[in-house]
């Protein structure tokens, strides 16, 4: 048996531009997963990211093939933001909300999806027009032949001129 050490690994190259921006979709993608299994298994934060991270990223399953590779940052901040910003978050999708529908009463799924995009939308690092976008591109991952991305894509506009006006 030989050892080998880390300098012995080979060396990943670094990820193109497009490569980097699939990750970030990815970890959008995880993240709207990662808060949705914490409500509905009341798990903490801590717990589904590092399973996230361990088990789903860059995993191959027989039955879904290869999961793609997630940028570890974003995810983690999207995670960390929708857990402390929560309120915050929730009221603007409230606002957002035209049919004064309650954040509570929405599909599971869809909730963690807002709680994801309002906290990218709470920060300046992401313009809201790429956020509004690779979110309903997740909207229509879990709901191909709905209305949802439609609706997620309205609401998502109304949260991001009221969390960020001065983007626009």
């Amino acid at each position: 048996m030989t050892e080998h050490s880390a300098e012995d690994a080979p060396k990943r190259p670094k990820p193109t531009l497009e490569e980097k921006r699939q990750m970030k979709s990815a970890s959008r993608l995880y993240a709207v997963q990662a808060l949705f299994q914490m409500e509905a298994a009341g798990q903490g934060a801590d717990r589904v990211r590092a399973e996230f991270e361990t088990h789903r990223f860059g995993a191959t399953y027989e039955d879904q093939g290869e999961m793609a590779e997630g940028d570890t940052n974003l995810f983690r901040r999207l995670i960390d933001d929708a857990v402390t910003w929560q309120a915050k978050i929730d009221q603007a999708t409230d606002q957002a909300l035209v049919a004064k529908w309650p954040i509570d009463r929405i599909d599971p799924v869809l909730r963690a999806l807002f709680r994801a995009a309002g906290a990218e939308l709470s920060t300046p690092a992401t313009p809201p027009k790429v956020v509004i976008t690779e979110f309903v591109d997740v909207a229509r991952a879990f709901f191909p032949e709905g209305k949802e991305p439609k609706f997620v894509n309205a609401v998502l506009d109304h949260m991001a001129h009221a969390l960020r006006p001065d983007a626009f």
